[in-house]
């Protein structure tokens, strides 16, 4: 053989060598891409469930916060009933107290004011003082129903037991 001819043969095995040195870096690098691959989908499976996990877990807590919300609105509505339900009471204790005062006030011949608070007497002195004592606010106890002392409307009266 001669020297073209060697060339030619080296040449031709170098070309050869570097295919082959191509195709096993191809494979190789498609392995490592597919496991990259994998791993990274692996990822972004066990993200997937995290984010999941995390999704349902707060679907949970709004639910108890929901649930949450209703028993509050129950228990202010039992809260509200049983306010109403002691208005009523207070309402009824006042009532009683009152017919109680007026019947001690009609029973009791020292009372002579009507019920708009004046002196039937027209004499100016408190109920059960002297005729010479000077007359004090303590007898005129009596406000109709509906204003206070200052003129506000439906305002119970306040009267000293």
């Amino acid at each position: 053989m001669n020297t073209t001819g060697w060339i030619v043969l080296i040449a031709v095995i170098v070309v050869v060598i570097i295919v082959v040195i191509v195709v096993i870096a191809l494979t190789v690098g498609r392995r490592r891409k597919r496991e990259h691959d994998r791993a990274r989908a692996q990822e972004m499976r066990v993200a997937a469930r995290d984010d999941d996990l995390t999704a349902r877990e707060r679907e949970a807590k709004a639910s108890r916060a929901a649930a949450d919300a209703k028993q509050a609105e129950v228990e202010a509505e039992r809260r509200r009933r049983d306010a109403q339900a002691r208005a009523a009471e207070a309402d009824d204790a006042r009532a009683a107290a009152n017919e109680k005062l007026t019947h001690a006030d009609e029973v009791d011949p020292d009372v002579r004011a009507d019920r708009s608070g004046d002196d039937r007497a027209g004499d100016g002195r408190a109920p059960g003082t002297d005729a010479g004592a000077p007359r004090t606010d303590a007898g005129a106890h009596r406000v109709e129903r509906g204003t206070d002392a200052r003129g506000d409307d439906d305002v119970p009266p306040r009267r000293s037991l």
